[in-house]
């Protein structure tokens, strides 16, 4: 069944980092959420096993499932890698996937991280994609594909080995496009090349792209004054040929209201636009940051209950605008909330295991420590 890119829409609603009250996910403000994306005509919601602990998947359900027809809503979720053992724990966590989420069939399903080593070595053992064939032929899964975190290369052979993927979801940001880790640029041409479906995720870089320095935000103001920073991000990824759809990981009211305004009309990058993209891109690559994208793979297993994505945010402010004093204060927030700090990671390695953007996280919570232990 191929997929029309003409009848998706243009802003997915990710659910990876969805608004929280006391510690659960807050499902009132998940409704009324949804209910605005769904009254712009947008529909397509996108969870995994692993979001929120797994609550994401029970949240489709509160939210969704129970509230609207099933036919007026498209649904993705997808099969975690490092959640399986041997071939059982497929239909195990799949059909625990239909029952968590209210539904007996997936509109899209994605075999999550492929990567270069364990995820794609996992996958391959355990024959995960003819058994997501099967699934699709039994009509379980109407479309079939993969998230992919991997290098260009290995995307290559996956395809080539497995030319039954329907679509493939990547990260890409007018941030990473030349990242050598990322290769957002390189996988997009790969994509382009054979004419393969794309869903972007981390278009604006974890929130990266959204609140840039004093100086890189005055240019795009001086542009479009009542334009968000982060819907410059989201034109540049939604200027390119192919894609399919846009995962926004909206986890505010404001944030949902932003990102519909700039996909209800969407106005592709002009020329100039594009070059001040690439202006604002190069000055502010000119500072080092930390690549994190605040996925949060990496706190479930941390035994020190290091915050380590919030770590690096502050980190990352100290370099961007040279000023200490509140990212200071958040970190020590961080800390009298009961987390652990960068000096007592015990170096086991957990994090590093699970980081999409293959950080080396050990050694940059070394340094984190230096600049935020006093």
């Amino acid at each position: 069944m191929s997929i029309d890119l003409n009848k998706m829409p243009k802003l997915g609603f990710g659910m990876m980092r969805l608004p929280q009250k006391d510690g659960a996910i807050d499902i009132d403000r998940v409704c009324e959420m949804a209910d605005a994306y769904m009254s712009a005509g947008m529909n397509y919601f996108d969870t995994a096993y692993v979001y929120h602990g797994g609550m994401s998947e029970r949240a489709i359900k509160e939210a969704i499932s129970k509230r609207y027809p099933r036919e007026s809503f498209m649904l993705a979720t997808k099969l975690p890698a490092w959640c399986m053992r041997n071939k059982d724990d497929r239909d195990r966590i799949f059909n625990e996937q239909l029952e968590r989420c209210g539904v007996d069939y997936f509109d899209f399903y994605l075999l999550h991280s492929v990567e270069d080593g364990n995820n794609g070595d996992t996958y391959e053992r355990l024959d995960c994609y003819n058994w997501g064939l099967e699934k699709q032929a039994a009509g379980k899964i109407r479309h079939f594909g993969l998230s992919f975190h991997g290098s260009p290369a290995y995307l290559e052979k996956v395809l080539d080995a497995h030319p039954e993927m329907e679509f493939v979801q990547i990260q890409l940001n007018y941030a990473d496009w030349e990242n050598p880790v990322v290769c957002s640029g390189a996988l997009y041409k790969i994509l382009s090349a054979r004419n393969i479906p794309m869903i972007i995720m981390e278009p604006v870089k974890g929130g990266t792209l959204a609140s840039l320095r004093p100086d890189l935000e005055a240019k795009f103001k001086a542009v479009r004054p009542d334009a968000s920073v982060a819907s410059w991000a989201f034109r540049f990824v939604g200027s390119l040929p192919g894609i399919m759809t846009i995962l926004s990981g909206m986890s505010t009211e404001d944030q949902m209201q932003d990102n519909v305004q700039t996909f209800r009309n969407f106005e592709p990058l002009s020329d100039q636009e594009l070059a001040l993209v690439q202006e604002v891109r190069d000055r502010m690559l000119d500072v080092p940051q930390i690549g994190c994208t605040s996925c949060r793979y990496c706190t479930d297993g941390c035994p020190m209950r290091i915050s380590i994505p919030d770590v690096f945010k502050s980190v990352n402010t100290i370099r961007l605008y040279n000023e200490q004093f509140r990212p200071q204060n958040f970190y020590n927030n961080l800390i009298s909330e009961g987390h652990g700090r960068a000096s007592e990671c015990i170096s086991c390695g957990q994090c590093e295991g699970v980081c999409p953007q293959h950080l080396p996280i050990i050694d940059l919570l070394k340094e984190a420590s230096e600049m935020l232990d006093h």
